[in-house]
């Protein structure tokens, strides 16, 4: 006879195994149909496609250039990655480690510009680097994701660097080691699970981003994922199936990162909680 605590477990499971099939169930019809006819999904868009074609992939890879977006949205993301661990970590260090009268206010400043939505920058965004001659330009735009994600970058590794006891560095300091020499061989190694969780949380960001690329990226050789998917979508809306296939195109390349790089995601955002 099964015990209450065995019957409450398989209740769990069960509603457990519930969520998930309802989770999947809409990528696995965007699936099953971007691998079907027009005329198919139609007709039935639940049912299973009759043999499997990759017509609408090809079709959709070749019209959205993707390879083109893909190179486009990794060229933007990893740069803007490596220049904003680089100075933000080092800008962090300056303000925990560096007794300067400046500091708060820098600190402060940045805490500000974290509240100011970018929605209210547009126009003047628009308007002043257009005249400067930055529109349109895949380097911009990572000077761009600088400054709009440096405040966050700085307020993280700012309060975790506080938590890093001093006295390896003093020692290193005393047997002649410069700070620069210090910061990247003592301190940034100490700083690895905030550096994961920064990556997840920036990676996120600015692979998935919009709205900033819509403003500063016009010509098509230029667009990133997101963007050329919404200027996809507005063409071939009554394309469904190649509608679907350009979703999974899209979606692709962020769930084979993940799945590359779970168990890293995994411990440095328990890790950096914990601390």
């Amino acid at each position: 006879m099964m015990t209450q605590k065995r019957i409450n477990s398989l209740i769990k499971q069960l509603f457990a195994l519930l969520f998930l099939v309802f989770m999947l169930l809409p990528f696995f019809l965007v699936l099953i149909n971007a691998l079907k006819p027009r005329i198919d999904i139609i007709k039935n868009p639940m049912s299973l496609p009759h043999a499997l074609s990759l017509a609408n992939f090809t079709k959709a890879w070749a019209t959205m250039k993707f390879g083109t977006v893909l190179f486009n949205t990794a060229y933007i993301t990893g740069f803007s990655q490596i220049v904003l661990i680089v100075f933000g970590a080092m800008l962090s260090y300056m303000l925990v480690r560096w007794d300067f009268k400046a500091n708060k206010i820098i600190f402060t400043i940045l805490i500000c510009a974290m509240i100011i939505p970018f929605q209210s920058l547009m126009i003047p965004f628009v308007s002043i680097f257009g005249k400067l001659g930055m529109m349109n330009s895949r380097t911009a735009l990572i000077f761009f994701y600088m400054g709009f994600g440096m405040p966050m970058t700085t307020f993280m590794y700012h309060g975790f660097m506080k938590g890093i006891s001093k006295e390896m560095e003093e020692a290193a300091l005393i047997d002649g080691c410069s700070h620069f020499y210090c910061f990247w061989k003592i301190v940034f190694p100490n700083l690895k699970p905030i550096t994961t969780t920064i990556l997840i949380v920036n990676i996120l960001w600015i692979w998935n981003d919009f709205l900033l690329p819509s403003l500063v990226l016009i010509k098509d050789n230029n667009r990133t994922i997101p963007l050329s998917t919404f200027y996809f979508f507005g063409e071939y809306t009554a394309e469904l199936g190649l509608a679907m296939a350009a979703l999974i195109l899209s979606v692709l390349p962020v769930v084979v990162i993940y799945l590359f790089l779970q168990k890293q995601i995994v411990t440095g955002v328990m890790d950096g909680a914990i601390k």
